[in-house]
């Protein structure tokens, strides 16, 4: 086994059935043929991890604002309420 298919095959676990199907079939066609495919899917395959990593870097950071968010927005709400509740100290009552 080459060290191309041993890269292939670790990554396997990350990338989608259809990929890792023609990692398989590319895997059993003659040395000739598989020499002269293996870069271009050892490209795609680096692409579809470099990208499933990248969702989830995005998902994370947008799952991260979203809580962000809503303390800003407690946050402001609290201020709000303290602010009128000042403003009628300082009115005093009518």
């Amino acid at each position: 086994m080459t060290d191309r298919a041993r890269v292939l095959k670790s990554e396997q676990a990350d990338i989608p059935k259809e990929i890792s199907d023609l990692v398989a079939v590319i895997g059993e066609l003659p040395q000739e043929y598989r020499v002269a495919l293996e870069p271009a899917l050892k490209r795609v395959v680096d692409g579809t991890v470099r990208r499933r990593r990248i969702l989830g870097l995005v998902q994370d950071a947008l799952g991260q604002l979203r809580l962000d968010m809503k303390y800003l927005a407690f946050d402001l709400e609290a201020t709000r309420r303290e602010r009128d509740e000042y403003r009628g100290k300082l009115e005093g009552p009518k």
